[in-house]
C-alpha cells in the first residue's frame, strides 16, 4: 500500500517530537490527530519512503549530526540553496546552450502574461537571488512601480513559466533588447489591469506566496463581511458563543502580526478553513482583564504564604504539578512527588473525584468504570475542580488566575528575595464562572506541568479571596498558609475546601473567654461543605471536627493523619443518609505520595452486630482506621487482602 502524503507528514512530525522528548506534545497530537493503520511507526521505513537513506548516512558521519529526519531534510535544502547562491556569484555568465534555451523559452510567455504579472499592485513578491539583475533593471526602468511581482504559472501544471529561470532552476541571461521591449509594453499593461484584478486570486498557486494579500478597500470590506473565522475548539464548546462573536467582529487591520495566520491560499473560500487555534491570543486579550504582579502584592503574598518576603518556596513546591497516575486502576489519582503540598493536592483530588463520580462528566461510564477516566475526561474534571475552588474563594463574584508570563515584571528591592516565581506572574481577573472555565482550559497545561502547578493554584486562591480577607479569616492574622517543612496548614486546606481560610474545623464561630472580660473569637466552618474532613487529631482529642465537615454533601473526605493529607471516598451518596442503621459499605483510599500501585478498597461494617476485636494491639491499628472511627464509631474495617498502612 502506498503511503499517503498526510500520513508520511504526520509520521515525520511525530518522529521529530519523539526524538526531542516532547511526550506531552505527542500525546496532544495523538488526541487531536489520532494515528491510523497507515501511520508509520518505524524510523527505517520512514527513511525509505522519503528516500533519504543517503542523507541519513551522511549525517551520521558528520561532525555535528542532527537528531531527527525533519532536521536532516531541512538542513539539506538550506545547504543546497546556499550552494546555489555561491555558484551564481562565482559564475555570472552562462553557457551558450543555456542562453539558447533562454531565447526559446522566452517565446513561451506572451506580452499579456508578462503584463498580467505586473499588475499585482501592493503584492510583495520575493524572487530568488538568481534573477537579481532582472529585478534591479526593471526597478530602474520603472521607478514609479514599487515592487516586482511573481512570475506567472501555467494554469495546468502550476509550474513557473518565467523565462528568466530554466526548468532546472538555473538563472538565464536576459538581453537588453528584451528588457527594452518589456518597458515599452507599459501602456499595454494598463489595459489589462481590471481583468487581472478580478482574476488575481485564481492565479495564486500553492508554494508561490504565503501571507495576507493586499486588496482594494472595497474588496476588503466585502471579504470582512463574508469571512467567519471559527474560535478554538474547547471542552466547553457551547458556552463560548458570545466570546466567538466578539472575536470575529474585530477589524482584521487591528490584529497583531502574531495573531494572524499565514497560509497558502487557492481562493477566497479557503479563509473559512483557517486553523481554529489562531485567535486564542486575541480571545484572551479581548475578554479578560489582566495585570502583571507588582512588588507590593508579591511581598504581601510571600508574607501570608511563607511568613516573610525573604523566604522562598522549597523545591517540593516548585516541582509539583497536577499530574495524573497512569496506573490502570488509579487513573483518577494525582501523583505527589515529595512531601509538602499534600494539602493542596488532596483538596483538588477530592474535588476531581466529586466531578468524576457525582456530576456526570462522563455519562458513558458507570460503577467502577468511572474511576478509569480517559485523558480528556480527567483533564476536564481538573479544569472544573480548579474553577470551583477559585470561584468559591472569590465568594462566587470573581476569581483571579495567576499565570507565569516568562519574563520579570518588577525589580525586587529591600528584603524581598527573588526566585523567579512571583516576579513572572500575570493575574487574569474574571467575573463569571463560564469565563473562568474557558480561561483555565486555555492554561490548564501550566497547572498540569511538573513545575509550579500547586503554587499557581495557591496564589490564585489567595488572590481570589484577597490577601486582606485571608488574614481576616484567621484567628491569628500572622499565621501562614504554608507551615514548617513546607506543610500545608489547616487554614490553606479550609480555603480550598470551604472558600475561607479559617483556623478551625468545628461548626460556626466560637467565643472564648480569655479573662478580664475579654473574649477571643475563634472562627469555624459556617455551612455544610461539599467535601468532608477526617482528622487523626480528633482521635487524640486535640480538636473536634464539626458536622459541616464530618458529614459533607458528597461521600468524599480529605484525611489529615500525622501531618499528611490523603483522600477517602465512597461511590454511593446513600451512605451519608443511613448513618444510624447497621450497614456494610465500601470506601476507597488514595494517597498520591505513597507510590500506590493498586486500588485500596476498605469494607466497613457499622452497627451493634459488628464490633471491633478487643485483642488487637493498639499500636498496630492503622491511623486511617482511627480517622474512620471518628465518624463511624466502633466500625470494623476490612482491608480486603491489602496490606494495612501503618
Amino acid at each position: 500500500m502506498v503511503a499517503s502524503i498526510e500520513e508520511v507528514s504526520s509520521s515525520l512530525v511525530r518522529e521529530y517530537l519523539s526524538r526531542k522528548g516532547l511526550r506531552r506534545t505527542i500525546a496532544c497530537m495523538d488526541e487531536e490527530h489520532p494515528r491510523t493503520e497507515a501511520s508509520i511507526n518505524n524510523r527505517s521505513d520512514l527513511r525509505q519512503i522519503l528516500h533519504v537513506e543517503d542523507l541519513y548516512r551522511n549525517n551520521k558521519v558528520h561532525k555535528n549530526p542532527v537528531k531527527t529526519l525533519l532536521e536532516i531534510i531541512v538542513k539539506h535544502h538550506m545547504e543546497g540553496h546556499r550552494n546555489d547562491k555561491i555558484t551564481f556569484n562565482k559564475d555570472p555568465l552562462q553557457s551558450t546552450s543555456t542562453s539558447n534555451f533562454t531565447t526559446a523559452s522566452n517565446s513561451v510567455r506572451t506580452p499579456i502574461e508578462m503584463n498580467d504579472t505586473k499588475t499585482e499592485d501592493g503584492t510583495r513578491g520575493f524572487i530568488d537571488s538568481k534573477v537579481t539583475k532582472l529585478r534591479s533593471f526593471t526597478e530602474e526602468a520603472r521607478p514609479s512601480q514599487g515592487t516586482l511581482s511573481l512570475p506567472e504559472t501555467d494554469s495546468q501544471t502550476g509550474f513557473w513559466t518565467d523565462s528568466s529561470v530554466s526548468p532546472t532552476g538555473r538563472p538565464q541571461m536576459v538581453s537588453l533588447q528584451e528588457n527594452e521591449s518589456f518597458t515599452r509594453r507599459e501602456p499595454e499593461r494598463k489595459t489589462v489591469t481590471e481583468s487581472t484584478q478580478k482574476n488575481r486570486t485564481t492565479r495564486i498557486r500553492r508554494g508561490m506566496m504565503a501571507g495576507p494579500i493586499a486588496s482594494s478597500p472595497q474588496e476588503l470590506n466585502k471579504k470582512r463581511q463574508t469571512r467567519r473565522l471559527g474560535a478554538p475548539h474547547t471542552l466547553f464548546g457551547n458556552e463560548e458563543d458570545n466570546r466567538t462573536e466578539s472575536v470575529t467582529n474585530r477589524n482584521v487591520d487591528d490584529l497583531h502580526v502574531s495573531e494572524m495566520i499565514l497560509d497558502d491560499i487557492d481562493d477566497d473560500e479557503e479563509f473559512q478553513e483557517l486553523s481554529k487555534v489562531s485567535f486564542q491570543t486575541s480571545i484572551l486579550k479581548q475578554s479578560y482583564a489582566s495585570r502583571p504582579l507588582d512588588l507590593h502584592t508579591a511581598t504581601a503574598l510571600k508574607e501570608v504564604l511563607l511568613g516573610s518576603s525573604s523566604s522562598c518556596f522549597n523545591v517540593e513546591w516548585r516541582n509539583q504539578g497536577f499530574t495524573f497516575s497512569e496506573t490502570h486502576d488509579l487513573r483518577y489519582g494525582i501523583v505527589q512527588k515529595k512531601g509538602g503540598p499534600c494539602g493542596v493536592l488532596a483538596s483538588i483530588q477530592a474535588c476531581v473525584l466529586k466531578k468524576l463520580l457525582f456530576e456526570g462528566i462522563d455519562s458513558s461510564n458507570i460503577g467502577l468504570q468511572r474511576l478509569r477516566p480517559s485523558n480528556t475526561t480527567r483533564r476536564k474534571c481538573l479544569i472544573l475542580a480548579v474553577a470551583e475552588v477559585l470561584w468559591r474563594a472569590g465568594e462566587e463574584k470573581r476569581a483571579i488566575v495567576a499565570i507565569p508570563s516568562g519574563r520579570n515584571h518588577f525589580i525586587p528591592t529591600g528584603h524581598y528575595k527573588t526566585e523567579g516565581v512571583l516576579e513572572k506572574m500575570t493575574c487574569f481577573t474574571v467575573d463569571n464562572l463560564k469565563d473562568l472555565k474557558l480561561l483555565l482550559e486555555q492554561h490548564i497545561q501550566q497547572f498540569e506541568s511538573a513545575a509550579l502547578g500547586c503554587i499557581l493554584l495557591t496564589i490564585s486562591a489567595v488572590l481570589s479571596r484577597s490577601i486582606e480577607q485571608v488574614r481576616e479569616d484567621m484567628d491569628v492574622p500572622t499565621t501562614t498558609l504554608i507551615g514548617a517543612h513546607g506543610y500545608c496548614t489547616q487554614e490553606l486546606v479550609n480555603l480550598l475546601l470551604c472558600g475561607r481560610a479559617v483556623s478551625n474545623v468545628f461548626d460556626n464561630d466560637m467565643e472564648l473567654d480569655s479573662g478580664n472580660g475579654n473574649l477571643t473569637l475563634l472562627k469555624g466552618i459556617k455551612c455544610r461543605s461539599d467535601i468532608g474532613l477526617l482528622s487523626l487529631f480528633e482521635h487524640y482529642n486535640i480538636c473536634k471536627v464539626g458536622a459541616n465537615l464530618q458529614t459533607p454533601r458528597f461521600p468524599i473526605w480529605v484525611v489529615c493523619s500525622e501531618s499528611h493529607f490523603s483522600v477517602l471516598f465512597g461511590l454511593q451518596r446513600e451512605l451519608l443518609t443511613n448513618q444510624d442503621r447497621a450497614q456494610e459499605f465500601d470506601l476507597y483510599y488514595y494517597d498520591g505520595l505513597a507510590n500506590q500501585q493498586e486500588e485500596i478498597r476498605l469494607t466497613l461494617s457499622v452497627g451493634t452486630s459488628a464490633l471491633p476485636s478487643q485483642d488487637v494491639d493498639p499500636d498496630l491499628i492503622p491511623p486511617l482506621e482511627h480517622c474512620i472511627r471518628t465518624k463511624w464509631r466502633d466500625a470494623v474495617v476490612s482491608w480486603n487482602d491489602t496490606e494495612p498502612i501503618l
